[in-house]
């Protein structure tokens, strides 16, 4: 068991030592090897090369932080939603100066963070208010709450996430992960675009939407992204449901950025994948704890992001001056990138929003008497 160890760690070394000078010999003769888009990207990835943003995979968020301060933009006159307890990303945004709003549905997990953020910027403005993405009736009491406060807002990042191996359902009827995934930040979205519009159009800065997507949404089968059965599936898998919300995401900022130009609106919405986060102790590695799960977790885990990388990509696009101006775009390692061919459909796009403005319309219609609307 020790060889297998040593083993694994020469390997790890090797590797840092002679990446660097195999990749980039790789990627200066791709043409001639005949690499494909594919295995050039994830050579990038590997080695962390920067891309044309000047950024690559090990890039952090605060690195991302302190390149996109601008004296023209003083940080404490921006306000930040950020949904889903995503402190490394509430952090950084806190770090800036930014006034962040944390939506969560676990308040006592998002006090922490608050306190931990605090703990490091005695000056952070952290506002935590209560959220349930899955349910319509919990995003509007959350939308009623924020806009009393009678603050601006700047940057929304639709961050939450909800992965779940068996069907289950939210309290509207509806598929559990596509509901909290995407149509929770849909309806978050609807509720709160014309705030970012005004906001936009009196202070003169520039609004900014981000969709946490994932570069799972590739995975989708053309044949199963039908409406009415991402609503209520026949055959469910996770995986594909959870890669299905994940494409859901990408359309939806394809189509609202065609809606907000048409407009002339000064608010912009992208998507983004932030990458795989290594995450210790996590219920599979404390399960089947043993040396090869160590071992083999040793060396994997040095491929994947750290928490601080994870996030890079979404600070970027909601902070970055490189990208005043684009919208509706794909990000991965704070990189613009190709999405898949239907995350790229026009077609599908508008349908999609269509079909999910006459659902939630529909279903506001039918919330008990008294709920806020």
């Amino acid at each position: 068991m020790c060889v297998l160890l040593y083993i694994c760690i020469c390997i790890y070394i090797m590797w840092n030592i002679y990446n660097s000078i195999v990749v980039r010999y790789l990627l200066k003769y791709s043409k001639v090897l005949s690499l494909s888009s594919a295995m050039k990207e994830t050579l990038k990835y590997l080695t962390g090369i920067a891309g044309p943003s000047g950024y690559g995979s090990k890039t952090t968020a605060h690195q991302i932080s302190l390149d996109s301060l601008s004296p023209s933009i003083p940080p404490s006159l921006l306000t930040a939603i950020v949904t889903g307890i995503r402190a490394e990303t509430a952090r950084v945004l806190a770090k800036r100066g930014v006034r962040v709003v944390i939506a969560a549905k676990d308040l006592t997990k998002a006090e922490r963070v608050k306190e931990n953020i605090i703990k490091e910027n005695k000056k952070a403005e952290i506002i935590i208010l209560e959220i349930d993405l899955s349910s319509f009736a919990s995003i509007h009491r959350f939308c009623d709450h924020f806009l009393s406060l009678g603050l601006p807002l700047h940057i929304l990042i639709n961050n939450a996430g909800k992965y779940s191996q068996k069907l289950e359902f939210s309290e509207d009827k509806i598929e559990l992960t596509f509901a909290t995934n995407y149509l929770g930040h849909f309806l978050l979205t609807e509720k709160l675009i014309e705030k970012m519009v005004k906001t936009a159009s009196e202070t003169g800065i520039q609004g900014r939407i981000v969709n946490v997507s994932s570069v799972i949404h590739n995975w989708v089968n053309p044949k199963t992204f039908c409406f009415t059965n991402l609503l209520t599936p026949k055959n469910y898998n996770g995986t594909q449901a959870y890669a299905q919300s994940k494409l859901a995401n990408i359309l939806h900022a394809k189509e609202l950025s065609r809606q907000l130009k048409a407009r002339k609106a000064n608010v912009t919405i992208n998507a983004v994948h932030p990458g795989i986060v290594k995450r210790l102790k996590t219920g599979i590695i404390r399960d089947y704890r043993g040396f090869i799960t160590d071992s083999l977790y040793f060396v994997a885990s040095k491929l994947l992001k750290s928490t601080s990388q994870g996030a890079a990509t979404t600070c970027y696009v909601a902070l970055s001056p490189q990208i005043a101006g684009v919208s509706g775009k794909y990000f991965a390692d704070c990189n613009e990138t190709h999405c898949s061919a239907m995350a790229n459909d026009v077609t599908l796009a508008w349908k999609l929003l269509n079909q999910s403005r006459a659902l939630v319309n529909k279903r506001l219609l039918n919330l008990p008497l008294g709920t806020k609307t």
